[in-house]
């Protein structure tokens, strides 16, 4: 995703007394940046992070937190899960700590608060941190963390959930900046290339309020105007930082958790930091499924998930935008990415390990090969003035696929639209239409044998009446990068490159298969109890747990 050159598209100052107290706003030429930054004299809050984002039985937790209360207590519950308490710290005393300059990369640095040895009999997943005020009688929640726990084997008849760890770190702007935007001087907008992963995660990553708004837009808009950004809009309102919606446990893995624990699946969670240096992580699993927003992968992390296919694995895919390549320095927890600016800055530039897309020719790995889509040939809809009122659902093209069993869906039917499933951000591969079906033509990695089950079309511009262009955030940057990237840009090449489409195939990898729904936002119809969506989603996990 490219980023606005402003934090909010009505260019309002952004409001509530809980944000003001937390948020820093350093001027940079005529606009103002807005990222949380802790202060010492902010209202009542406090922030935590672990030594690790994942452990297992027997390890220890380390907790670093800073508050600006002087008593706190701590509360350790699975999530999602029955609200059990499973560790409890008592009131302890507690401090601000400060923030060093260019956190964002470096870390915080602080002292260890607390350490919790984990029990053997913990249930595999999510654990929140809930951190109250004890100085107050009201005990307000004023902060959260999250960790991961796991078994060293399979929970019994658990797929595997792959949480977008490095997406969420993408997108964490605490202390200043993210991969897309912030204070870091000398690149454009001011986004940093390294991120350390010992620092908070951005208010609205790991716990929401209910009602919170997701990324595409509740309502269609019913003529011209200019593009809004409801989630964006509410996050500035209310405190939270404004990519809450776009990536986090929040918004998309504890959702997709808890539709599955409600109709009997079970799974493991395993971050993208556990498949990154594992590459045999998966093998236990008979399925491995990834969902949400997942725009951020190593290439040892591709290996693993081809290495586990071709040997026999399932692959379910619920998730849409896998974009670009990133490194990870395990040592020093810090991920790299320099992404729009990587042939000119990233000291890797011209060899396949550049921090680039995919889909970029000096790396020349497209995402197809996995995943049997691409981010860059797919994009956006219905998302501030992209696409507003495309589509919001797939149209179905091969009703006979098993996929589709149960559903009643025919040819040329679409599901999922009351729900607004195909949104924000879709993959696709290049394709033609054969008899009144698309086909794909394997121009850029599409492997042989894949079938396209349900597409819609997508963009990689906004638009709108000219009146309402100050409203845009996204402009055509994506489709100029694409266009960059894909032979020899022209001004009739770039008008090709903002054309792009949202896609659901399925393919056989050797002895495995990979289903993927590509687009982001395909829990909200889990979530809103579209029939279909939910149909779909059991019979490939039916399927796929039974390989």
């Amino acid at each position: 995703m490219t980023v606005p050159d402003s934090d909010n598209a009505r260019g309002q100052r952004p409001g509530g007394d809980r944000l003001a107290s937390v948020i820093s706003g350093p001027r940079r030429g005529a606009r103002e940046v807005w990222v949380e930054i802790p202060s010492p004299d902010g209202e009542k809050a406090a922030w935590c992070y672990s030594d690790r984002r994942a452990y297992g039985p027997g390890d220890t937790v380390t907790l670093h937190l800073s508050a600006t209360v002087a008593k706190v207590s701590l509360t350790i519950r699975r999530d999602p899960g029955d609200g059990a308490v499973v560790f409890s710290s008592g009131v302890r005393d507690a401090q601000f700590c400060a923030v060093p300059d260019r956190v964002y990369e470096a870390g915080c640095g602080w002292p260890a608060f607390l350490s919790w040895t984990l029990p053997d009999d913990l249930v595999c997943g999510g654990y929140l941190v809930e951190i109250r005020d004890e100085t107050t009688a009201q005990r307000e929640v004023i902060g959260h963390h999250l960790f991961i726990y796991r078994a060293r084997k399979r929970s019994e008849g658990a797929l595997a959930l792959v949480a977008s760890t490095s997406t969420w770190s993408a997108y964490n702007d605490w202390g200043g900046a993210n991969h897309y935007f912030g204070t870091n001087a000398g690149l454009p907008r001011g986004r940093a290339p390294h991120l350390s992963a010992l620092r908070p995660w951005a208010r609205g990553q790991i716990w929401l309020p209910r009602g919170a708004p997701r990324c595409v837009n509740e309502v269609r808009p019913k003529k011209p105007g200019p593009a809004r950004y409801d989630a964006i809009e509410w996050a500035f309102i209310n405190g939270y930082t404004r990519y809450y919606s776009l990536a986090g446990w929040a918004s998309y893995e504890r959702p997709f958790l808890q539709w599955a624990e409600a109709n009997g699946y079970r799974f493991d969670v395993i971050t993208q930091d556990e498949l990154h240096d594992d590459p045999h992580v998966l093998d236990d699993y008979p399925c491995a499924v990834f969902v949400g927003h997942d725009e951020y992968w190593s290439r040892e992390m591709r290996d693993a998930v081809d290495a586990y296919v071709e040997a026999g694995g399932r692959v379910a895919r619920f998730a849409g935008n896998f974009l670009w390549q990133i490194r990870l320095e395990r040592e020093s927890q810090t991920q790299i990415a320099y992404k729009y600016d990587a042939r000119r800055l990233d000291p890797l530039s011209g060899t396949p390990r550049m921090t680039s897309a995919w889909e970029d020719p000096q790396i020349d790995h497209p995402g197809a090969r996995t995943f049997g889509v691409n981010a860059l040939r797919g994009i956006y809809a219905a998302f501030g003035g992209m696409a507003q009122r495309a589509a919001r659902g797939f149209n179905v093209f091969r009703p006979e696929h098993w996929a589709f069993a149960g559903t009643g869906l025919g040819y040329a039917d679409m599901f999922g639209d009351e729900a607004s499933i195909f949104g924000y951000e879709m993959d696709g591969v290049d394709y033609t239409f054969e008899d009144g079906l698309p086909v794909p033509t394997g121009t850029d990695g599409a492997p042989d044998g894949l079938t396209i089950l349900a597409m819609g079309f997508a963009t990689l511009a906004e638009s709108g009446l000219p009146e309402f262009e100050s409203s845009l955030m996204l402009g055509d940057g994506d489709a100029q990068f694409r266009n960059s990237l894909l032979g020899e840009p022209t001004a009739d090449s770039l008008e090709r490159h903002k054309r792009g489409s949202g896609m659901i195939v399925h393919f056989a990898r050797g002895a495995g298969e990979v289903f993927t729904a590509g687009t982001c936002e395909w829990v909200n119809g889990l979530t809103e109890a579209d029939v279909y969506t939910q149909q779909i989603t059991k019979n490939v996990l039916d399927r796929f747990s039974k390989a």
